[in-house]
């Protein structure tokens, strides 16, 4: 930007182009397309880890045997199984 800019006329057009970027993504994002698919995807990927971050420490923690182990993935798989069917439908 030129240096003939003040400092609020910088910040004025800042807002204006983080506005104008802002309605753009709201509106690219109601359409199907890669661009939704990606982020989908990447949140999809992040829940799924998390599960297993979860999943790992309540192992180390758990009281018991076998069986709360068990418990403790089925119910971690059941999750994920379900989210990523649901992030496939949309």
């Amino acid at each position: 930007m030129p240096e003939s800019l003040d400092a609020r006329t910088r910040d004025e057009i800042d807002d204006q182009v983080a506005e104008a970027f802002d309605a753009y993504l709201s509106d690219r994002l109601t359409e199907r397309g890669p661009l939704r698919t990606a982020l989908t995807a990447g949140r999809t990927a992040r829940v799924v880890l998390g599960t297993l971050a979860l999943g790992t420490l309540a192992t180390a923690l758990a009281p018991g045997g076998v069986a709360t182990v068990c418990w403790i993935w089925g119910a971690i798989a059941a999750i994920d199984i379900a989210w990523l069917r649901a992030a496939h439908r949309n």
